[in-house]
């Protein structure tokens, strides 16, 4: 208590508040640090997204590597004359009597036929129909690339070339074209034959014929043209008594894409060797461009060969010509894969019958030329040489070569067995050799 009984008023100190002083430079400085912030850690966060996200969806939701194609093995083809029933050999007055009704009966025909220019265009109205069939399985392919003309201006350039649709992996149609037009191109567009046309990407190309398969996503085209086109159906070329077997070339026969050509089969007997392959030639009677290519189908709506341009040599250069489908069958399907071919680098011919007997000659592949700097040459393969074995395979003839190296990969490693005459013998060597890719 205070003296007095006195209350002592208390003394309160006043104080003034006063705001802090607001700086503008530091709360900009601040706010330009923290957008900055946020923007580095949006692009991070974007790159990191990018980055990273194909890694997660291919391991959630692995994306399948569309199924190999096979083309099935090409059978023995069975001549009608086989196909029949033996049956008990006719007399020979039946025989005659036989000859004699049936010339009786082709004379009566003839007396009543009487062909006149109706008759022609049912005939061409008919395969110009088949024609139109068969461009279900035709395209076009074009390829786009840009170049600078001689005022450094820059412009597009386009190729075309007609391609046929030759499989299918049930991911993507697989056409097969010439590889000039694609190879090298920034973009490949493939117009079908309903008119929709559609981005393609290059599978694979050969050096040695110029051919190349290009795809197109199946689910890239309308269900429309799915149905529209047909992926063709590859025959066989190694028919018998080929000459004479009426042909349609498509594609770009005449020169020109779109164009066509009606005739027959005139000469099956000559090949075209390239390197590690000979390739039948079907010479026809079509007059066409040099510059033809296309493919050619039989009545049967089949395909037996690929054109080649000058095919048939230069005395015949106009005659539309041929490699038969039966010796591409695996190199389509090598393609079609996106599989490299493998390349030895020989060419070389069949021992005959005759050179084995009277020379002794064995029978394999004979060595006529090595190529230059080729695993071959560089192994010690030597012209006159006689291939009989190939990675563990006999081979017989150089069709068989062929046969077994296209099923190898560049970059294998082979055992390839020779026979080389020494002193009026052969005498039998093993090479280790890696196999490269088709230079």
């Amino acid at each position: 208590m205070p003296e007095n009984g006195q209350e002592k008023q208390s003394d309160f100190m006043i104080e003034k508040i006063k705001e802090r002083p607001f700086n503008k430079k530091k709360l900009l400085r601040r706010t330009v640090i923290t957008v900055s912030m946020a923007v580095i850690f949006g692009l991070v966060a974007c790159l990191t997204f990018l980055v990273l996200e194909p890694v997660f969806s291919n391991w959630l939701y692995p994306e399948e590597e569309p199924p190999m194609v096979i083309f099935p093995e090409e059978s023995d083809e069975v001549a009608p004359e086989d196909m029949l029933v033996e049956e008990e050999e006719p007399s020979l007055q039946e025989t005659v009597e036989s000859m004699i009704l049936e010339d009786e009966q082709l004379h009566r025909l003839l007396e009543d036929l009487r062909l006149d220019k109706s008759h022609y265009e049912q005939l061409y109205n008919a395969l110009a129909s088949y024609k139109n069939e068969l461009e279900a399985s035709m395209v076009v392919v074009t390829g786009v690339s840009s170049d600078v003309d001689w005022l450094n201006n820059i412009y597009e350039s386009e190729g075309r070339a007609s391609g046929i649709i030759a499989a299918t992996n049930g991911q993507e149609y697989l056409i097969l074209t010439d590889s000039d037009t694609v190879n090298g191109a920034e973009s490949v567009m493939v117009t079908f034959c309903d008119g929709t046309a559609v981005e393609a990407e290059m599978k694979q190309w050969d050096r040695q014929l110029g051919l190349a398969v290009v795809a197109v996503q199946m689910a890239s085209l309308p269900e429309s043209t799915q149905t529209a086109v047909r992926v063709a159906t590859l025959g066989s070329s190694n028919m018998r008594d080929a000459v004479g077997i009426p042909v349609i070339a498509l594609g770009a026969p005449m020169g020109s894409v779109g164009s066509a050509g009606y005739g027959m089969i005139t000469a099956a007997g000559s090949t075209m060797s390239t390197v590690d392959a000979n390739y039948k030639l079907l010479t026809t009677d079509i007059y066409g461009s040099p510059q033809a290519e296309g493919v050619l189908f039989n009545m049967q709506s089949q395909v037996i060969g690929v054109i080649v341009p000058g095919g048939a040599g230069p005395d015949r250069e106009n005659a539309v010509t041929a490699v038969g489908i039966s010796e591409l069958r695996k190199l389509i399907e090598n393609l079609s894969n996106g599989k490299e071919a493998a390349y030895l680098g020989i060419s070389g011919v069949d021992v005959t019958l005759e050179a084995n007997r009277e020379m002794g000659v064995p029978f394999g592949a004979y060595v006529r030329e090595v190529a230059m700097d080729s695993p071959a040459m560089l192994a010690g393969i030597q012209r006159g040489d006689v291939i009989t074995e190939l990675d563990g395979n006999s081979i017989e003839n150089f069709t068989n070569y062929t046969t077994i190296l296209q099923r190898l990969e560049a970059g294998q490693t082979v055992t390839v067995v020779v026979q080389r005459l020494s002193q009026n013998s052969y005498r039998e060597m093993s090479m280790e050799i890696t196999l490269e890719a088709v230079k």
